[in-house]
Parts: C-alpha cells; structure tokens; sequence
C-alpha cells in the first residue's frame, strides 16, 4: 500500500515539474504565452514560474547570480526530488529511510518558504505550485510513518 501510494505522489510530482519547466519554457521563447494553470490575474503560474523565485528557491540568484550554474529551474530541482523519492522508497536500508526523510524535510521547508513568497511576495496563487507543496506533505508524511516504523522494531 505504502509503495503504491508512494510511486503515484512521484508519478503525480514528477508531471507537475514537468508542466512547471514547460510553462517557464513556453514563457520565455514567447511573452504572450498563456499556461492552461493561468486562470486570472492573480491566479497564475506563468507569472510565478518566471519570476526570480521560479529558479533556485529565489535564493541562488542574489547569492550567485542569475547566470549560476546552481540557479536552475524549480522543476528541474523538484523532478530530481520525486525520482530520488521514487529510487530509494524500493529501498530498506536504513541510508535510503534516512535520505527519504532528510530531503523530504528539506522539500517541506521549501514547500513552506514558496509559500510564503506567493502569499506574501508575489501575491499570486499558483495551482501547479500548491499541488506540489501538497504532494511533498503527503511524501513527508509517508516518509516520517515509515521512520517511526524502523525505530519500534529496533530494540
């Protein structure tokens, strides 16, 4: 049940970065671009897409520049996320539980931080950006279940 569920939050996480690069993509070889997830003017995902926090969490671009090797594409980064998720969940050892749970963790926070830069930054409500925060909780979620698992049957 646990790897079913687990394989359809990374089949269902790895579309949604893909659709995230196709739309940053679209936006940038055409300006008038409009993705099926922008549904007003504050409601879009295009907009978000391709904004400065559309790359590297928002966070590599002043530290590096826009032009860093590090600062790619959100869904770039979250595709790597759900394949890893996906790789090591047919894993039982305890490095692949912990590596499970270590990035899950660090997809939370920033789930919880581009939150934040809609709700209060970009001011905008982005669809394909809130289903994926909810697919990473549902990976954490799972992720902290099956750690909880491995800790009872230790004595």
């Amino acid at each position: 049940m646990a790897a079913a569920l687990r394989a359809a939050l990374c089949v269902a996480g790895a579309a949604l970065s893909v659709y995230a690069l196709h739309v940053e993509h679209e936006a940038a070889r055409d300006p008038h671009y409009r993705a099926a997830c922008d549904l007003g003017p504050s409601v879009s995902c295009t907009r978000v897409f391709s904004s400065r926090w559309g790359r590297g969490l928002g966070l590599v671009e002043p530290v590096l520049g826009r032009d860093s090797a590090l600062n790619v594409p959100n869904g770039a980064i979250g595709l790597l996320f759900y394949l890893l998720q996906g790789l090591l969940g047919a894993g039982r050892g305890r490095v692949a539980a912990a590596t499970l749970l270590g990035t899950s963790v660090a997809s939370a926070l920033a789930s919880l931080w581009l939150g934040g830069v809609l709700l209060f930054g970009l001011r905008d409500l982005c669809v394909v950006c809130l289903s994926t925060y909810g697919v990473n909780l549902a990976l954490l979620a799972l992720n902290l279940r099956r750690w909880a698992g491995r800790k009872s049957k230790t004595p």
